[in-house]
């Protein structure tokens, strides 16, 4: 499954004071639009995950630091569904042999 724009659903959110806008806070899962499942497979209803339509999967990773603020935990599984090692440097030979 590859999924390009991936949204968020969260534990929990927060209110930024400067533009009102609500984001998301706790541990967060990415979450495809128009399903009621995380990637990762949690329930958003059981779960009481809340959905964030407007906040994209690559804005609530703690290296982006945009809307990770409140971010505490990031699924694992989702991170690895989505292509977490993605941005890092591939492994390359150092010393090929003649």
């Amino acid at each position: 499954m590859a999924l390009r724009n991936a949204a968020v659903a969260a534990g929990g959110q927060w209110v930024d004071p400067d533009d009102g806008i609500r984001y998301p806070s706790g541990e967060v899962h990415a979450w495809e639009r128009g399903r009621n499942e995380t990637v990762c497979g949690l329930s958003l209803s059981r779960s009481r995950l809340a959905r964030f339509p407007h906040v994209s999967w690559a804005d609530v990773q703690p290296e982006s630091g945009r809307h990770a603020e409140e971010v505490q935990e990031v699924c694992r599984r989702c991170r690895a569904a989505l292509g977490g090692r993605r941005d890092e440097r591939g492994w390359t030979r150092t010393n090929p042999r003649p």
